[in-house]
């Protein structure tokens, strides 16, 4: 990010604004420095996790003449690396399409805040997916079955999804992040299994070892006996 002797300059001279923060208080944090400063004409494109709430606040914060857009991605780093990013725009992204398009497939959701509450919705499936899968493997365990017998047998099933992502290699979506997401989905509505989901996330979470991993990391804590407690 530019130091603050430089935001001044970039952001006379820009006409897009494009974010891709770990969260709620890191785009507010960033919002303070830049809000005031932008000029009527600029777009902001929001693509953090943050939820339909908190770019709603952004949009309250926003001078009259300033468009935002929020355009959350699917997808992790492999797919950033090849452009092939799932781009969830909500708002009015007429003018920005062409320069998202770049980044991956478009999708309009709706209004402002619809690609955020999207996006909250896919990572929350998502998540709880995977802690499916690493309970089940748990449960696998508890009866004695062979591991990789029950997980190839998990692979061949309606899991297959969540089960690829429980143990996929090359990609990055922290396990820190995770918690972050279902703590926003948790205060969205009202979740009982993806509350407790979040509980066992946030344990694994807590080992520094694992908080910036993958959460296919997470998985193997997750699927053990010491993990659920």
């Amino acid at each position: 990010m530019p130091s603050g002797r430089e935001l001044p300059a970039i952001q006379s001279a820009s006409d897009l604004v494009i974010t891709m923060l770990a969260g709620p208080r890191a785009l507010a944090a960033v919002a303070d420095a830049v809000a005031p400063r932008l000029r009527p004409g600029v777009t902001w494109v929001e693509m953090s996790t943050v939820g339909p709430d908190a770019v709603r606040e952004l949009a309250d914060r926003l001078t009259q003449g300033v468009t935002l857009v929020d355009a959350p991605v699917m997808g992790s780093t492999d797919r950033a690396a090849e452009g092939t990013l799932g781009i969830l725009a909500g708002g009015d992204a007429v003018a920005v399409e062409p320069v998202l398009a770049r980044l991956g497939s478009v999708t309009r959701t709706g209004p402002l805040g619809s690609g955020a509450a999207l996006k909250l919705v896919v990572n929350t499936a998502v998540i709880g997916g995977v802690g499916i899968v690493a309970e089940a493997l748990r449960l696998a365990g508890a009866l004695g079955l062979d591991p990789a017998t029950a997980r190839d047998a998990l692979a061949g099933s309606p899991l297959a999804g969540a089960v690829a992502r429980a143990f996929a290699e090359g990609v990055h979506f922290g396990t820190d992040l995770a918690v972050k997401d279902l703590r926003i989905a948790t205060q969205a509505a009202e979740l009982p299994a993806v509350r407790a989901l979040l509980e066992q996330f946030r344990r694994a979470a807590a080992d520094p070892a694992l908080a910036g991993a993958d959460i296919a990391r997470a998985v193997t804590r997750l699927s053990t006996a010491e993990g659920a407690r």
